[in-house]
């Protein structure tokens, strides 16, 4: 006999705070694979278009040195 998502829940409630927080660790982490791995897909798709976007010549792309210039630029509150 399985038991309902309800039931389940109501009787993971009862368990004592350690084991219930080690039970949301083990459901956690087996949401991590699938996400993680569509995450990596949608890196690695993102990755894909920024590149053919420099070889066509529709993105320019700008130096690390300049881009590293402007953040800290920015993040010491000189903007002008």
């Amino acid at each position: 006999m399985s038991l309902t998502l309800d039931q389940l829940a109501k009787e993971a409630l009862l368990l004592p705070a350690p084991l219930r927080a080690e039970l949301a660790d083990i459901l956690v982490e087996s949401l991590g694979t699938a996400q993680s791995d569509e995450v990596q897909s949608l890196w690695i798709n993102e990755a894909i278009r920024r590149r053919d976007e420099v070889r066509s010549g529709q993105v320019q792309p700008i130096p690390g040195e300049q881009v590293m210039a402007e953040a800290r630029r920015l993040l010491s509150g000189n903007s002008l």
